[in-house]
């Protein structure tokens, strides 16, 4: 029995051996001498083998070939450039966001210069209206005796005081210090001969 088997393994061999030796190699022999051959006489075998091949039917020509390859890196190219146009679409968004935020930002600075601009309008027209009535208490000063006028001038605090004086007409003045107890008369002089050597 075992003698079978070894027989049946050797004509495995034998079969397996004999289709290498009987077709195989001689093919591949006949192959390569004809292809030498058609080269030496000046034929492309393989461009004549790529034609053959574009005429056999549900085979893909070289032409459908390369358009795929074309359509996959058109493919490749259009992936590449959707990803690039979203990539600069968010950045375009990140620059407008910073723009509106500036805006805002402008627009908040805008109402905050025109509050202040406001408040400085009402300082300056408080001033006026100040120095409008200010005036108006010189003129009434400048009006009235000097009798009358020096003892509620040494009634007043003494910065007041000194500011009406100063502004006062120099002749009307000394009529007023003239009126004045000389202590007053002489308190004053000193504040207004500082008063003028400040300005």
């Amino acid at each position: 029995m075992e003698k079978l088997i070894e027989e049946q393994e050797e004509k495995k061999y034998s079969k397996v051996q004999w289709f290498f030796v009987v077709i195989v190699i001689p093919t591949l022999f006949a192959v390569t001498v004809a292809v030498l051959v058609l080269t030496v006489a000046g034929i492309n075998v393989f461009e004549k083998a790529n034609e053959f091949r574009d005429k056999i039917p549900f085979v893909p020509t070289r032409e459908e070939l390369s358009d795929k390859h074309a359509l996959k890196e058109g493919e490749s190219t259009l992936t590449k450039l959707k990803a690039e146009i979203e990539e600069r679409e968010a950045v375009i968004a990140q620059l407008e966001t910073a723009v509106e935020g500036k805006d805002l930002e402008i627009d908040t600075l805008q109402r905050e210069k025109e509050q202040l601009q406001s408040q400085i309008d009402d300082l300056l027209l408080t001033q006026e209206e100040g120095q409008q009535t200010f005036k108006e208490i010189v003129n009434t000063f400048e009006t009235i005796s000097a009798k009358k006028a020096a003892p509620i001038i040494a009634e007043m605090n003494d910065d007041e005081a000194i500011r009406i004086l100063s502004s006062l007409k120099p002749d009307i003045l000394a009529a007023i210090l003239e009126k004045m107890n000389a202590q007053d008369a002489a308190k004053y002089t000193v504040l207004l001969t500082k008063n003028s050597s400040n300005e």
